[in-house]
């Protein structure tokens, strides 16, 4: 029994991750793999069930797992995001919620045909959306800063409130069927729901003072943060069951909002935790599920009632929620449409099946594969159509992947304007108007802020860039940043400009933190300037079978810098001593060459007519 757990837990493991990487590498939703993938190993083939096998430690895993998730997405919610969006996010959270429980219950009892009872249940259960399948989406679709946004705080927020409603609905069932009517239960739900919210709020104010405070050492703060995050969940869903989601959820705004210096390396630990969980978990879950349950899934009222919840509860509830709000036509398309539900619905639902069916309503026997159903379906569609749709409304970012360069200098003020002409998203980033003068003479955007500021955080949408350039000439802060924003954009999209000097070529701890080194070491920020000035000039040479890699070297000298290259499929690579670039035929090479002589210039000239000419 030891070692087939052991193998089955490395197993589930392997197959999260793998999952993970297949979706990065083809670019497809991570969602519909890992389900997929749990599918095949599960019920498909019998592989695994880790619901038989794991035992009485099945749920507790599962519960523990979402809290930590809805914990990690409640981090981000900063109130200084809802800047012109709160009003959006406040509506669908509330009306937009209410309409579609309304809406979802009526659906579940004429179209599913489940009592009414049971469809309400369900009904309020089904607002969720959650950060285990929104978070997946917002990374793979590139959407614009506001319908990201709301989407985010949407599937975060409305995540505890559905699971809540469901017991709220559960609760008003039991009281009005019971013979007694009392009312205690119902006091009872509204006590645990405030506690709930207050013990969350007290831990993360704890956390925040005792951090502050240095009464935990750095390397003790994310296991502390986790230990806290499970304790609070637990303490709460003991008093009332699903109300530990909620006290998780204040605890992760409450530490998002209250400032303190060590919140972003929690956000970066959390997230990789996080990652690690909803990979495993999607996997647990969909591989415990029966046969009988996939093959219910196409019953023509199962089918009817997820149709109708996809394309008129869901566009309906954002459409009424969202009147008189700033969203456009557009954003409010884009939300309806977007709603995938994910591992609270699946794991809230099969507690709900038990203790109805317990209850007398044997109609709760088909909420495993109603839930499922909706999963799956609106996973698989939202999932590979999210893209497309938001590349039709002109809310998505997507497209050639954009360079965010910090410094405004001669050098990095003609390098945008370089990556401008070629269709590259670009933008210049310095907190001196006076630095940005160049950037605004030449036509290159622009953003004034410190890029680690907080305030730079929130108001630059930094969606459109894969990659980070830090280029001023303060190189301590040059590695500061990229240091700072590896995690974001992944060890091999940061760079930052040599920090070496040219005289005494230190290898101090400047030089060796950070991103890696851009161009070449001898190539500081200070010897590019001086090109500039000198009246070198970018060039662009594409690589054919008549004028290949060789011939091109040997017609460079020393002083040419190569600083780009972009291949025929758009892809976007820069040069640096410690990544190997080998150009190939096709590949265009943008480098910074020594002004031509009258000469050459000449012969340039020559060379331009005879394509010409030969073009005719």
């Amino acid at each position: 029994m030891g070692p087939s757990l052991l193998l089955e837990i490395a197993l589930i493991g392997i197959l999260g991750i793998g999952s993970q990487w297949l979706a990065w590498r083809y670019r497809m939703p991570a969602i519909v793999i890992m389900s997929v993938t749990g599918l095949i190993v599960g019920p498909i083939f019998g592989i695994i069930n880790p619901e038989e096998d794991f035992g009485d430690l099945y749920s507790p895993i599962i519960s523990v797992a979402v809290a930590i998730i809805l914990f990690e997405g409640s981090l981000n919610l900063s109130f200084k995001e809802l800047k012109g969006i709160g009003k959006p996010i406040f509506r669908i959270s509330t009306v937009g919620a209410l309409i579609a429980w309304i809406l979802g219950s009526l659906t579940a009892h004429y179209i599913a045909g489940l009592s009414w009872a049971v469809a309400f249940v369900i009904g309020g259960l089904f607002i969720v959306t959650g950060p285990t399948v929104i978070m997946p989406l917002l990374r793979q679709a590139k959407l614009t800063s506001r319908p990201a946004k709301v989407l985010k705080w949407e599937g975060i927020i409305v995540d505890p409130i559905g699971a809540l409603v469901a017991v709220f609905a559960f609760e008003i069932i039991t009281f009005i069927t019971a013979d007694n009517h009392d009312g205690s239960q119902l006091i009872l739900f509204f006590t645990a729901s405030v506690f709930a919210i207050i013990l969350g709020w007290a831990l993360g104010r704890g956390l925040g003072w005792v951090f502050e405070e240095g009464h935990i050492p750095e390397f003790l703060k994310s296991p502390a943060v986790v230990v806290v995050v499970i304790f609070g969940f637990t303490v709460a869903d003991l008093v009332m069951h699903e109300t530990g989601l909620l006290s998780v959820t204040a605890m992760g705004i409450t530490l998002a909002n209250i400032g303190i210096s060590s919140i972003s390396d929690m956000r970066h630990f959390k997230e990789n935790i996080s990652i690690l969980l909803i990979s495993t978990i999607f996997i647990m879950l969909t591989a415990s599920l029966e046969v009988d349950t996939l093959l219910h899934i196409f019953s023509p009222n199962i089918i009817g009632y997820v149709l109708l919840m996809m394309f008129i509860v869901r566009p309906l509830s954002i459409f009424l929620s969202t009147i008189g709000t700033s969203l456009s036509l557009n954003e409010k398309v884009l939300l309806g449409w977007i709603a995938p539900r994910g591992i609270v619905a699946l794991t809230v639902s099969s507690y709900f099946a038990t203790i109805l069916l317990d209850a007398g309503y044997q109609d709760a026997s088909i909420l495993t594969t109603l839930t499922f159903a909706l999963v799956f379906f609106t996973v698989l569609s939202h999932g590979f159509s999210i893209g497309w749709l938001a590349r039709k409304l002109g809310l998505s970012e997507e497209g050639k992947p954009g360079v965010l360069i910090i410094g405004s200098n001669p050098f990095t003020v003609r390098l945008a304007d370089s990556l401008k002409k070629s269709s590259i998203p670009v933008i210049i980033v310095d907190s001196s108007w006076e630095h940005l003068k160049l950037a605004r003479k030449a036509g290159v955007p622009f953003y004034r802020g410190n890029m680690l500021s907080e305030q730079t955080e929130h108001m630059l949408n930094t969606i459109p860039y894969d990659y980070l350039l830090a280029a001023t000439d303060d190189h301590a802060y040059n590695s500061l940043t990229c240091t700072t924003f590896l995690p974001e954009y992944g060890r091999t999209n940061v760079f930052k400009i040599s920090p070496y000097d040219v005289v005494d070529n230190s290898t101090g701890v400047v030089s060796r933190v950070g991103g890696r080194i851009l161009f070449d070491r001898k190539f500081s920020i200070e010897v590019l300037n001086e090109k500039i000035e000198k009246g070198f000039v970018f060039r662009r040479t594409t690589l054919t079978e008549q004028y290949g890699l060789k011939q091109y070297l040997d017609e460079k000298d020393d002083s040419t810098v190569f600083l780009y290259l972009i291949k025929p499929n758009g892809v976007l690579k820069f040069f640096s001593e410690e990544m190997r670039t080998v150009p190939s035929t096709g590949d265009t090479i943008v480098s910074l060459t020594p002004p031509l002589k009258e000469k050459e210039k000449i012969q340039a000239k020559l060379d331009k007519v005879r394509e010409q000419s030969d073009d005719v």
